[in-house]
């Protein structure tokens, strides 16, 4: 079976409303779908908007990052589900105001999206960083962030 990739590269985040009205006149395969979820998934996290982020997780999904592990080194990088989702990012949403995702790629298959975008804040050094989210049922299961 060959399963539909989609990748998207943009200069910068894409406006969301005209991207999205795009999307929605495509065929909606579940390729389309995950990538819409990614799309959802930067505006709510650009916007601090911690329950429209959280709407999209599954009740006990998997969260990973090195950043995670540095600031709460117990969890050794891992948390799971929606309270310690929620616990994370107000956290870092409270101590980072600025901080803004800028979406460069997303590529999108049947069960995850693979996201490329650059972490930006106020008097800090941009960062490259790579995300993939694994989705089940339309719902983020796992989240796995990597950068240097």
């Amino acid at each position: 079976m060959i399963k539909l990739i989609l990748t998207r590269q943009w200069n910068g985040y894409p406006k969301r409303s005209s991207y999205l009205s795009f999307v929605e006149k495509r065929e909606m395969t579940l390729a389309n779908l995950n990538e819409g979820i990614a799309i959802k998934w930067f505006a709510a996290f650009n916007e601090h908007h911690l329950e429209n982020l959280l709407s999209l997780y599954a009740d006990q999904a998997k969260h990973f990052s090195p950043k995670l592990k540095i600031r709460q080194p117990e969890s050794k990088g891992l948390v799971t589900g929606k309270d310690a989702l929620r616990a994370w990012w107000k956290d870092a949403f409270e101590r980072l105001p600025s901080l803004h995702y800028q979406v460069t790629t997303l590529t999108a298959n049947d069960d995850r999206v693979f996201m490329e975008y650059i972490r930006q804040v106020h008097s800090e050094e941009d960062m490259l960083v790579a995300e993939v989210l694994e989705i089940v049922d339309g719902k983020i299961i796992a989240s796995r962030v990597y950068h240097g």
